[in-house]
This record gives structure tokens, C-alpha cells and sequence, in this order.
């Protein structure tokens, strides 16, 4: 799952995104408004993290853009900002939660499961495919009665071919939704991965195997 985090206190972002990261999201960091406008545009986050104190331009700003275009990706705010009309601001602006600072990682972390299982479309903790399925809760992949742990970098492929069933994914499609806008990662770690997630499919002994098309991508077949 791919998160936006946009907060300008560089070691309160830079510990946030170390935590986020261990639990096995997928986080671009942003430091002003003016960038968390210009990445959350792109629609690829799950969620958004967001900071109304920022410099350029001010959270509830960006997050009045991003609903004035269209954008749906479910936003948190967080802030120092404690007052009841400022809470009441963010969420009449489009906000789905609101939480003020000085807090709870633990509380951070169930409201960021909370926001994002309130999409338009659910996002259910198990996702399956044929005889596999993948724990979004415990990151394992199973198959009958076996089950492989999964590194983070192969949950979040793994999960990304499981949720467009069928549909081939480009390198630079995984490349970006796994590695982000801005990673300095070479392609062929793509390959290196799933190659990774080829050997525990075929270790579970499962009939999904992952399909390569030359030019185009990959995708989950079954067997048989």
C-alpha cells in the first residue's frame, strides 16, 4: 500500500516514514504544500498524510485542489492546530480524519488502516487469486496449508498484480507504484524481485504463476 506523507518538519518526517516503511507501507515524503499538490495530483497513493502548516501553500489548500480535481485518495490531516474549527474546516474541505499532534504512533496506524478501508472500493486484508492468497494483515502469500513470508518490496508487487487480476503491468508501472517517483533503484530490480516471487509461488506449489510478456508486462495466470 503507497502512502503520501507531506510534513515539513524534516526528522518528524524522516521518523514517520522509518515506521510506516517497517509496517510495510510504501511512502513518498513531500516538505511543502506546493509538491504535495503536484504528487498527490497523480492519483497513485492509497492515502495522504498531510500536514496543514507547511510552507507555499497550506494543507486545507491543497487538499481543497486535490478535491476540486477530482482527486478521491483519502486524506489524514495532521497538525498542531487543536481548535474545533479548524477540525471543522479539514473535514467539510474533503479531509476523512483529522489528528493533532503530539501523538500516538500506534493511533496514527489504526487511523491510517481506518481511512484507507473506507475507499469507494473496499479494500478487503486478504487478496486472492486462484489457490493464493495474500495476507495483507500478516504479509505471507499461501497456498492450501503452506505459506511463505514475504520481503517488503515482493508484498507490495505481489499485491499490486493481485489487485488488476489478469492485467498486464509494465516494469515502469511496478517501478514506480513499488520503487516511487523518485527512486534512484535500476530497473533490473524489477526483474530481481520477481524473480524472488517466482520461487515461493513455486515453493507453495501453487498453480499462479507469474506471466511475462515481451514488451509489455506481467501478470497472474493459472494453471490449468
Amino acid at each position: 500500500m503507497r502512502l503520501l506523507l507531506a510534513e515539513d518538519e524534516r526528522e518528524l518526517s524522516a521518523a514517520l516514514v522509518a515506521i510506516l516503511r517497517h509496517n510495510r507501507y510504501e511512502v513518498d515524503a513531500v516538505y511543502d504544500g506546493e509538491d504535495a499538490l503536484a504528487y498527490g495530483e497523480s492519483g497513485q497513493y492509497d492515502g495522504i498524510v498531510l500536514d496543514i502548516m507547511m510552507p507555499k501553500m497550506d494543507g486545507l489548500q491543497v487538499l481543497a485542489r486535490l478535491r476540486e480535481q477530482g482527486v478521491s485518495t483519502p486524506v489524514l490531516l495532521l497538525t498542531a492546530r487543536a481548535e474545533i474549527e479548524d477540525r471543522i474546516a479539514g473535514l467539510d474541505g474533503g479531509a476523512d480524519d483529522y489528528l493533532s499532534k503530539p501523538f500516538a504512533m500506534g493511533e496514527l496506524l489504526a487511523r491510517i488502516r481506518a481511512m484507507t478501508r473506507r475507499r469507494e472500493v473496499y479494500a478487503p486484508n486478504t487478496l486472492t487469486f486462484g489457490d493464493l492468497s495474500l495476507d495483507r494483515e500478516r504479509f505471507e502469500v499461501r497456498c492450501g496449508g503452506r505459506a511463505q513470508r514475504l520481503a517488503n518490496k515482493e508484498f507490495q508487487m505481489l499485491e499490486m498484480l493481485l489487485q488488476n487480476p489478469r492485467r498486464y503491468l509494465s516494469t515502469e508501472q511496478l517501478m514506480e507504484h513499488v520503487w516511487g517517483f523518485d527512486a534512484e533503484a535500476e530497473v533490473n530490480v524489477v526483474w530481481v524481485t520477481l524473480s524472488g516471487l517466482r520461487k515461493k509461488l513455486a515453493a507453495l506449489e501453487s498453480r499462479v504463476q507469474i506471466q511475462a510478456a515481451r514488451g509489455i508486462g506481467y501478470r497472474l495466470e493459472e494453471r490449468g
